[in-house]
């Protein structure tokens, strides 16, 4: 808890010589100067902020991450040391005949265990952004769909004795999560994993992990659903209101200037939040990419207060007009007609389906004298709620 004290504090420090130097690039320009010492000034604090937010959100993933359970279960424990000898030997160890209730390929690899499961998914969350914002679900088959309310149902007030007129019937609709298998194949040499101190079951998940995440994000952040998921982003857009739009149809709102914010950005972040409906706000937030950030970083109201502030509380991100922000580095920057900012519920709109279990072929002849772990897992995800996320279209 230390070490989170100090990167608050540091970030704190950072944001606040951030103002100072941004607000005498403005009083320079004002003047008629040129204000690129400020210009580069203001480059490294952005990066310096972006590294400690960065910081402070890894360790505190790390401090709410939970550890291995107390008391394993005998059975799957056994599965776990004979799924190590074979990581490390290759040998079979009695693997096969434990994998009737963990499954095994036609092609000979095995279910990687729970624990390192968890601990892949684990890391996941934290590292891939859509996944700490949106719906996570966990299936036993290869696909999955289910009905969900496409709006429209009505209502009304009347008399304890006047007649009720017939309403209009809900509407539901069948979404379809489109599916992919994600693969990571990481190396290790056999010296490697004879050693009794390697830590193969960690080194394992991490590598997994880490080659997972960069491929998920993009996929669940603008994926065209081509042997990958569907991206949230990837879904029709129309400039059209709520209850007019076609159901799967995001709405977005105009910048009212090509590729640029307008003169007054607070004003236009403001009726992008009060486009979304009452009832997802309470969990709603930003999200956009770090280059956006820094540009949103140096907005001021009309009273010369930030809209930006750090997260100066553990468990508290930025706060863009009082609501977190996401930095997701797959949405794209602005550029004409880009849809660079999104805003809302992002766990009402988007659901992420993980088929149970990452699975894993060990491979020493291939590329010798590595050894390859090629693991894969099938995912997807599916729009729910196209009136619970709206997006900033940067277009006259």
């Amino acid at each position: 808890m230390e070490e989170l004290k100090k990167l608050i504090e540091e970030i704190g420090k950072a944001f606040n010589e951030y103002k100072a130097t941004n607000d005498a690039r403005i009083e320079e320009l004002k003047k008629g100067g040129q204000a690129g010492e400020h210009e580069e000034k203001l480059a490294r604090l952005e990066a310096k902020l972006a590294q400690l937010e960065e910081a402070k959100s890894a360790l505190e993933a790390k401090l709410n991450r939970p550890g291995n359970p107390g008391n394993p279960d005998p059975e799957k424990e056994e599965y776990r040391k004979s799924f190590n000898g074979w990581l490390r030997k290759g040998t079979d160890g009695g693997l096969s005949a434990k994998t009737v209730n963990t499954g095994s390929d036609a092609d000979g690899g095995y279910a990687v265990p729970e624990i390192v499961n968890m601990n892949v998914y684990n890391l996941l969350r934290s590292a891939v952004p859509m996944r700490g914002v949106c719906s996570v679900i966990t299936v036993g088959s290869n696909n999955y769909s289910q009905l969900v309310g496409a709006h429209g149902a009505t209502g009304g007030w009347v008399g304890e004795s006047d007649a009720r007129s017939a309403t209009n019937t809900p509407k539901l609709e069948r979404v379809s999560a489109v599916m992919g298998e994600v693969y990571a194949n990481p190396q290790a040499t056999q010296a490697s994993l004879d050693d009794i101190y390697f830590d193969v079951e960690g080194w394992l998940g991490s590598e997994i992990a880490e080659e997972f995440a960069s491929m998920e994000n993009a996929a669940f952040t603008s994926g065209n659903g081509v042997n990958k998921p569907k991206g949230l982003f990837a879904y029709p857009t129309a400039a059209t209101k709520d209850g007019t739009r076609p159901f799967g149809t995001l709405q977005f709102i105009k910048s009212g200037a090509a590729g640029a914010f307008p003169a007054s950005p607070g004003d236009l972040l403001i009726d992008l939040i009060t486009s979304v409906k009452t009832g997802h706000l309470a969990n709603a937030r930003f999200m956009f990419n770090r280059l956006t950030q820094a540009a949103i970083r140096k907005f001021k109201d009309n009273e010369g207060n930030y809209l930006w502030q750090p997260g100066l509380q553990a468990g508290v991100p930025g706060l863009l007009l009082g609501y977190p922000v996401t930095v997701n580095d797959d949405m794209p920057d602005i550029v004409a007609d880009s849809l660079s900012v999104a805003f809302g519920n992002f766990a009402a709109a988007y659901t992420i389906v993980d088929r149970i279990g990452i699975r894993m072929l060990r491979d020493p002849y291939t590329n010798k004298p590595m050894v390859g772990f090629y693991s894969t897992k099938r995912v997807g995800g599916f729009l729910k709620d196209s009136e619970a996320v709206k997006l900033l279209k940067f277009s006259a």
